[in-house]
């Protein structure tokens, strides 16, 4: 027999005795825990271990003999390199090396897997194994149907995000979501993401009230569709039935005295004369239109006309704020304050030469406290960076050093990360808290925002255990780079306190990894997790063009395919949300039947059945 034989067995048997090593060195950490999570425990330890060395001659040797190449063994780590090196031995006429009993077999550690995420994520539907999250848009509050059409799609849990809408919301989200659940037969889950310490900019200054109606117009600028405009009385407003409607608070009496083809004639900020035509009443309100466009500023003098008498005078109420985006180039200086103060562009003099930087506030006050000059920033999911030039307790200079050609647009309530700097700071805010205590009743997950290391999940699951919640789901957002680091001790802590589950929060993680990081970066979250027997949910712009818009890009196809390597993926909300949720159920049942995690299975294809027929 050759050297490379003996060889490669010496070297998987070394790997398996340095996994058997790590277990009996970590002895403490995993006796210690429930023993219904101590052979997940002693799994994710072989894992570890093998993962520490560069396998990849190994794994060249065994492709070559015809055998397993080690490239799929996350959930049965032992007892697959005891498959191996039991096949090694038989095919090269090898002494068969003792038998290392494993902690889980091949088909226990996918079973593992599966029965904690119908735990956790509910039982998994009859045509897909991975489930669908949604985000609740702030509709989901007074539109009862959109929950029923969300479950009769295909949305097994229902996410609200607590660091937006109002705690009524959410509780009117819950409760449609138990009608059209009686409605549809539909089970669905509840999970409650936790806003965690705000990291995002403030608000922006107004630059003044007007409202802009418009027309809508072809392309020779002729107009195809007058302007809808709902007139609500001033003191009693009316929601306007449709959201594409302009609305214009107006005197009560005048609308009251209004009849149908009446005209309301106001001058607009450029002194134009404008009318409209009063159409229908609707309760106090009233529906016209009108074919110019035109901009009204608050308490504009208005009059209404039936033919050529005057009826009654009135005014224009209070009109939207402008509020414009600060706009920032490469080179520009960006000023964060810690004062809660409205931010604003750039001062300009007459020549265009900066007198006063744009500033915005920063919502995390200890940040200014952490931060430190030379560290970058990136703003709006990483759309904005640059590097902090100087830091005191009240401000942060930023230099921007990355923008679009044309200039970037801030808004207010976008994310901020700083992915150089270690933040001290618990996960679990006061917000938080009394959120929890509002929604524990009603939930059945609770996902726990910018956490960074096992303090964290220690320090939520006693607040559960306070409550008398004990045993509600926790899901682990990783989202930064310390959660990242610290995965394996996340993991490991959160065995205590089982259910649970990872979110792979690629958004943030993007910005705080880099880009070009991202797709290895998440491929190891999926396998430490998959090793740990860990349901994980794939979240962030799945689909996103197509909730926004109502047509995916190809991109955004291949990559919802890729959610079947979770347990859960979780969808945005957007207007198109609906047909969102059919687009990608359809997605998963079909690749479904093609893979299950990376395992490629030989399933019947149309294609191959007819090629040759075809082509005769």
């Amino acid at each position: 027999m050759s050297a490379k034989p003996k060889r490669l067995m010496q070297q998987l048997l070394q790997l398996r005795q340095q996994a058997q090593l790590m277990e009996q060195q970590h002895l403490s950490l995993w006796q210690a825990l429930p023993a219904s999570q101590q052979a997940s425990a002693r799994n994710l330890l072989h894992y570890l271990s093998l993962r520490q060395h560069d396998i990849r001659s190994v794994q060249q040797e065994l492709s070559a003999l015809g055998l397993s190449s080690l490239g799929v063994l996350e959930p049965h780590v032992l007892d697959k390199l005891n498959t191996v090196i039991f096949a090694v031995a038989h095919l090269t006429g090898q002494a068969v090396p003792d038998v290392a009993e494993p902690p889980v077999t091949r088909g226990e550690g996918h079973q593992l897997l599966k029965s904690n995420a119908d735990r956790l994520l509910g039982v998994q539907p009859e045509q897909r194994q991975v489930r669908i999250m949604v985000t609740m848009p702030p509709e989901g509050a007074n539109n009862p149907h959109l929950l029923r059409d969300l479950l009769k799609s295909g949305m097994d849990i229902m996410r609200i995000n607590c660091a937006h809408d109002t705690p009524a919301d959410w509780l009117a989200m819950i409760s449609n979501l138990q009608t059209a659940i009686q409605e549809t037969g539909r089970p669905c889950l509840v999970q409650a993401d936790l806003a965690g310490p705000k990291l995002r900019t403030g608000s922006l200054a107004s630059s003044g009230r007007v409202l802009k109606i418009k027309p809508r117009r072809n392309v020779f600028g002729q107009v195809i569709a007058p302007a809808q405009v709902w007139l609500t009385p001033l003191d009693a407003a009316e929601p306007a039935p449709d959201k594409h409607q302009f609305t214009l608070p107006i005197s009560a009496q005048l609308l009251a005295h209004a009849q149908e083809g009446d005209r309301l004639l106001l001058s607009d900020t450029r002194a134009d004369e404008i009318e409209l035509v009063m159409l229908s009443r609707h309760g106090q309100s009233w529906l016209a239109e009108t074919s110019r466009t035109t901009y009204i500023e608050p308490h504009t003098p208005v009059s209404l006309w039936r033919r050529h008498t005057l009826i009654l005078r009135g005014n224009v109420g209070e009109v939207p704020d402008i509020i414009l985006p600060i706009v920032l180039n490469t080179g520009d200086t960006l000023v964060l304050t810690r004062a809660d103060i409205a931010g604003e562009n750039a001062a300009l003099a007459p020549d265009g030469t900066v007198v006063e930087p744009a500033h915005i506030h920063c919502s995390l006050a200890s940040a200014f406290e952490q931060v430190t000059a030379g560290q970058r920033v990136w703003l709006d999911d990483g759309k904005i960076g640059g590097v902090i030039q100087n830091c005191t307790n009240d401000t942060m200079q930023v230099r921007i050093t990355h923008a679009a050609a044309d200039g970037s647009k801030l808004k207010a309530e976008k994310g901020i990360n700083f992915p150089d700097t270690v933040f001290h700071l618990p996960a679990l805010t006061d917000k938080d808290k009394s959120d929890l205590s509002l929604l524990l009743p009603h939930i059945d997950l609770v996902a726990l925002s910018f956490l960074r290391n096992s303090k964290d999940i220690e320090e939520l699951h006693e607040f559960l255990r306070q409550q008398g919640q004990a045993e509600t789901g926790m899901i682990l957002k990783i989202e930064n780079r310390q959660a990242f680091q610290q995965l394996p001790h996340i993991l490991f802590s959160s065995m205590q306190y089982p259910p649970f589950g990872v979110m792979v929060a690629r958004g943030d993680l993007a910005v705080e990894m880099g880009f070009d990081r991202l797709s290895e970066v998440q491929e190891e979250i999926l396998w430490l997790c998959e090793a740990a027997h860990v349901p994980v949910i794939w979240a962030t712009q799945i689909l996103e063009g197509m909730a926004k818009k109502g047509a995916p890009s190809r991109a955004e196809v291949s990559d919802a395919a890729m959610s079947i390597r979770a347990e859960c993926a979780m969808l945005n909300k957007g207007p198109h949300i609906v047909e969102t949720v059919r687009f990608l159920a359809g997605i998963i049942g079909r690749m479904e039947s093609h893979y299950f995690k990376r395992r490629a299975t030989l399933r019947k294809l149309s294609v191959a059945s007819t090629a040759l027929s075809e082509a005769e």
